[in-house]
């Protein structure tokens, strides 16, 4: 049989855009747990160094800063996340016990939602019926609906408090470093947790799509202001205690 040459061919949609991940994915965790590490240790540490005090006690100050807030921000990252998923799977209970009890006013719930997103209500009721046949996809499509969950995803607490705990100890670690190498100054610690502040607000741009600099800017001065007020209260405190 032969082809029809100037029948037009069925055009093909091809997307010519992509979209970031608006949830911010593992990289939001990430980044804005070691900034926490960062700011939080480094005015920590030049607090204390504000009172004029031994390189070795501003090595295990740094140190035990790292390990309270690790453990903390790891403990308080698995507790919320336990409870919220925990509430979630109540009420997914709930609306799972609902289907089981009540199909039918499901049904009709959820083709009410489609009419007042605009479907026509035959058609509304049509669809609602189709998605309503597997329980497992009615649970799903009702929890998205009315929940704003999607009962498959539901983070991990064990993921949340083991990145929690890594990001921050890694920031935390910056203002240290230079002392674990040998440096008796407070100012190559300043200067490489700095350094950090920019690096992690220039990878925040990724997440909120500002430019890398403006982020990285916002970042270091909000970080060095911190460092530099508990600085000047570290020393205002050491001078009145002495």
């Amino acid at each position: 049989m032969a082809v029809d040459q100037d029948q037009p061919s069925t055009p093909h949609h091809v997307a010519h855009h992509e979209h970031r991940d608006v949830s911010g994915g593992w990289l939001r965790p990430a980044v804005f747990g070691a900034m926490d590490g960062l700011v939080s240790n480094l005015a920590l540490m030049t607090g204390v160094a504000g009172s004029a005090v031994s390189s070795q006690t501003l090595v295990i100050t740094g140190l035990a800063g790292l390990t309270a807030g690790a453990f903390s921000m790891a403990a308080g990252e698995y507790t919320s996340v336990a409870s919220q998923r925990e509430l979630v799977e109540a009420e997914l209970d709930v609306e799972r016990l609902e289907l089981h009890r009540n199909p039918a006013d499901e049904l009709l719930e959820l083709a009410s939602l489609y009419v007042s997103r605009g479907v026509e209500p035959e058609l509304a009721h049509e669809v609602a019926r189709q998605m309503s046949k597997d329980p497992e996809q009615a649970l799903e499509i009702h929890a998205r609906e009315e929940l704003g969950i999607d009962p498959g995803e539901l983070p991990s607490p064990l993921v949340a408090a083991g990145s929690s705990f890594g990001s921050f100890a890694l920031g935390a670690l910056l203002p240290v470093l230079p002392y674990l190498v040998g440096a008796h100054s407070l100012w190559p610690a300043v200067l490489l947790a700095l350094v950090g502040l920019f690096a992690c607000g220039a990878a925040v741009a990724r997440i909120t799509a500002r430019s890398w600099w403006f982020s990285g800017l916002r970042q270091l001065v909000l970080g060095g202001a911190a460092a530099g007020v508990t600085f000047v209260l570290g020393t205002l405190f050491g001078t009145a205690v002495g």
